[in-house]
């Protein structure tokens, strides 16, 4: 069993909840000038703050997407797989999509560096 620090669990909790608050500038205050983070409703990447700030003002004009994360799992690489519960809306409040999604991240000296969607593993 891997063993990830207490503090990047806290920066990965504190960046969904900026997020989930639209405080753009508290999120990317903890990530790497060089953020690969992905457009996760559009396809592709985008990197360094002022587009992930780009892509978000972008993403929050046309859904309202809320994340929780539910837990943590720790990888080789020092990376870390997140199982979260996404709930998107509409600008109207219709729930769009309710589902679990696993979020990979990879975190150098502290900070995120790279945000990437992939699957969870399943459960047997």
């Amino acid at each position: 069993m891997l063993n990830q620090p207490a503090s990047e669990i806290e920066l990965l909790r504190a960046t969904y909840a900026a997020f989930n608050a639209r405080d753009i500038n508290a999120a990317l205050a903890l990530m790497t000038a060089d953020v690969a983070w992905p457009r996760a409703f559009k396809g592709g990447f985008v990197r360094g703050h002022e587009e992930v700030r780009a892509y978000w003002t972008e993403q929050w004009s046309e859904i309202d997407p809320h994340v929780e994360p539910s837990a943590f799992h720790p990888e080789e690489g020092g990376r870390i797989l997140v199982d979260v519960h996404q709930v998107v809306r509409d600008l109207a409040g219709t729930v769009v999509a309710d589902e679990q999604v696993g979020h990979r991240f990879t975190i150098d000296r502290g900070l995120i560096q790279v945000m990437e969607v992939c699957s969870l593993p399943s459960s047997s």
